[in-house]
């Protein structure tokens, strides 16, 4: 492995500039963030190429600009001004350390310029050994990103797939419709005052716990008190079988609420549709996520400071008029099916986070000498990484 020296060998980074959305004029060059290329300006503040690495936000990321751009003051950029490395070289040794780990400002985290400089980095190699491993880097990484490419375009078919056997199931069960109202018992939404939040609590669940169409509690969730707990659940306390439908944000994303999940409260960006007894939970979650019923509350969003979904507009979405002894059978086939897609789903999403694993390994090995580069294949760098 190489000798290590501090980034500050290496390389300077300069302050990205402020420049609002309003103050952008269309033009050639991207304006870059620390989450990416967010528009375009027709002026630049670093030249092409050019590296950009986000100071706040998504702090530590690593971004390549061949067109050169403006760099806004949520990032770094480096040019050719700033360093005497090869730049591509540069670019994915800055990928193969650890810059998030390296500073989080007090208050809001960050990366300052004056830790990042002392993160170690290898010791650049003669100019020549640097293009041949930015090179070989170049084809290898291209070859994964095209795996990744490819298996985002079939994830994305997967979901329309999975959304076509729900629309076909719930388009094909019945020929009139009811109001929604007519099959429930409860309708209410979460709390609009929340109380202060808690390190230690009762969940209050908001959009997030549902957008992924179970409902799940995360590592973002904050928490109330139990006596806080104790006064909410007054007016509305969760039971199994419930329906969560996310009202703001997300709009339309909808989760069961399973048998023994832990108690938790809802905010106002949730609501809780509870079915008759005779309804079945699970047809209503497959209803609400078919096309009809997303077009149908799409339309109904209203045009506020943010938009939101009402009560009122629920309660008039129009349902299928669906016998509940046929509910079971329909919803067993759309579970049977949607399962299988989501086997494939899951297959698909491991591949990509060992694609990912192996990306990172082939570029640490490389900028750090474990190989010689102008021996080496990358030809097995996918090897075992199959659907």
């Amino acid at each position: 492995m190489k000798g290590m020296v501090p980034l500050r060998r290496v390389t300077r980074m300069a302050y990205g500039d402020s420049l609002a959305s309003e103050a952008r004029v269309d033009g050639d060059y991207p304006v870059v963030g620390s989450g990416g290329v967010s528009g375009c300006h027709n002026a630049h503040n670093f030249g092409a190429p050019g590296i950009v690495v986000g100071r706040k936000g998504s702090y530590g990321s690593v971004h390549w600009v061949p067109t050169g751009g403006f760099a806004i003051d949520t990032a770094y950029y480096i040019d050719k001004y700033l360093t005497s490395s090869n730049l591509r070289w540069l670019y994915y040794v800055l990928q193969a350390v650890d810059l998030r780990g390296s500073s989080q400002d007090v208050g809001v985290p960050g990366l300052s310029r004056e830790a990042a400089y002392c993160v170690s980095v290898p010791a650049p190699p003669p100019a020549e050994e640097q293009r041949r491993i930015a090179d070989f880097l170049d084809a290898e990484t291209a070859r994964i990103d095209h795996l990744d490419r490819r298996d985002q375009k079939l994830l994305g078919l997967l979901g329309e797939r999975r959304k076509a056997v729900i629309d076909h199931e719930v388009d094909a069960s019945s020929r009139s419709s009811t109001k929604l109202f007519w099959n429930l018992s409860v309708l209410r939404d979460g709390t609009h005052q929340p109380p202060p939040r808690v390190d230690l609590g009762v969940p209050l669940l908001t959009a997030r716990n549902v957008s992924s169409g179970q409902l799940r509690l995360t590592e973002l969730d904050t928490h109330v008190s139990e006596d806080d707990a104790k006064i909410l659940e007054k007016s509305l306390r969760m039971m199994a079988g419930d329906v969560l439908l996310s009202v703001k944000g997300t709009i339309g994303a909808c989760a069961v609420a399973p048998a023994g999940f832990p108690r938790s409260v809802l905010d106002r960006n949730v609501a809780l549709l509870r079915p008759l007894p005779e309804y079945s939970s699970e047809w209503l979650a497959f209803v609400l996520r078919s096309t009809g019923l997303q077009d149908q509350m799409r339309i109904s969003v209203t045009a506020a400071a943010q938009p939101g979904l009402p009560l009122g507009v629920i309660r008039e979405l129009r349902v299928p008029d669906v016998p509940p002894n046929e509910q079971e059978g329909r919803v067993d086939r759309m579970s049977a099916r949607c399962r299988e897609i989501d086997q494939v789903v899951d297959r698909v999403k491991r591949k990509g986070s060992l694609l990912s694993e192996r990306r990172q390994a082939l570029i640490t090995a490389a900028v750090t000498g474990q190989f010689d580069v102008s021996t080496a294949s990358g030809r097995n760098v996918t090897d075992g990484v199959t659907a």
